[in-house]
């Protein structure tokens, strides 16, 4: 069966990186007799200087007609200066969150053995890590009411039983096939939108026996992650908490560089972008990391499609890119071998043929 993709390359490395991922994703195609069809759109900062917006009907009309969203980087500082309601991410990605109901978003944070020693944190376990951040997407600050006035401002954060039930559940769901073992992640102290949020997600965790859960407070958490990144599995958290952690997780492995995410809905429809930002600085010049966005495909394949087989091929070639000795410029070690964005697209290709 044909599966149609809607590929938005975005800003800065967007479209450096996302030829890359198309490439293994043809390389997969042909291995496992798979059909893609890619529709490319304009979107972010591009999209603005274009067609005076960063979200573009035609953008728009191609991810509803699609099966999955393949999502570059927006933004830079070239549109810093835009209105509020213009700024690139904001009228960008929260706007397709927002109109497909993306309330899922999953960050996986893996330190891959091969590449231990490039972390920031020093003595941690030569297996390295991997952690599932599940970040609840729709409520929060992000989407309650608010006022920015010259002498004050505020911003609500707000969450109803079923967005906290909801984001529970995919993360029982997702730590049964992992190592049973659930972190919340809160301010329950202080907040009462945090104690309302874990209160739902202690509920759900009883339907789950087989999941051990624990709890524990932001300002905690982010000590912890850093302290004992091993004892965790999956950490399930509010949306501006999971902002904040899924990128200090991410950061731990080295690169932000290596890392995907993916934002789904209720009718498992998914956006599929890169940890990391649009990097201006390095765009043109071909050193920057294509494993996020290629893992990007992979996440795709596993998430929307029940893809697991072809979704497994390309995170093998990446550990087997990995193990040759292969590194990009910001994950590159002293005796490894240094290659750049299209080299290390054609290596984890090939490696998938």
């Amino acid at each position: 069966m044909r599966k149609k993709i809607a590929v938005l390359p975005g800003d800065g490395i967007g479209p450096e990186v996302m030829h890359e991922a198309i490439k293994v994703l043809d390389a997969t195609a042909k291995k496992h007799s798979l059909d893609f069809n890619y529709e490319y759109a304009d979107v972010g900062g591009t999209a603005h200087d274009k067609h005076g917006t960063a979200l573009p009907d035609k953008t728009l009309q191609v991810c509803k007609s699609s099966d999955a969203i393949l999502f570059g980087s927006v933004g830079g500082p070239k549109w810093d200066n835009l209105p509020k309601e213009k700024k690139i991410e904001r009228s960008s990605l929260l706007a397709l969150r927002k109109y497909f109901g993306f309330y899922a978003n999953l960050r996986p944070a893996i330190l891959y053995p091969q590449i231990v020693n490039i972390s920031p944190i020093k003595g941690i376990s030569l297996n390295g890590f991997d952690i599932m951040v599940v970040r609840e997407l729709s409520g929060d600050a992000y989407f309650g009411n608010s006022i920015l006035e010259e002498d004050w401002a505020s911003d609500e954060m707000k969450y109803t039983k079923q967005q906290c039930r909801r984001i529970a559940k995919i993360a029982f769901e997702i730590a049964m096939k992992r190592k049973k073992h659930v972190t919340c992640v809160d301010k329950s102290n202080v907040l009462s939108s945090s104690i309302f949020f874990r209160n739902s997600v202690t509920e759900v965790s009883k339907t789950y026996p087989d999941v051990k859960m624990d709890c524990m407070y932001i300002d905690n958490a982010t000590m912890q992650i850093i302290k004992r990144p091993m004892d965790f599995d999956v950490i399930v958290t509010t949306n501006l908490f999971g902002d904040i952690l899924s990128d200090e997780a991410a950061m731990l492995t080295g690169s932000i560089g290596m890392l995907p995410s993916v934002s789904l809905n209720e009718n498992g429809f998914g956006l599929y972008e890169p940890a990391g930002g649009s990097a201006p600085d390095i765009a043109g010049k071909g050193i920057a990391n294509p494993i996020a966005q290629i893992l990007c495909a992979a996440l795709m394949l596993r998430y929307s499609f029940n893809m697991e087989k072809p979704a497994s091929s390309i995170e093998g070639a990446v550990k087997k890119i990995l193990e040759d000795g292969y590194r990009t410029k910001d994950i590159i070690e002293t005796g490894m071998k240094e290659v750049g964005t299209k080299e290390m697209g054609n290596l984890i290709a090939e490696k998938i043929k």
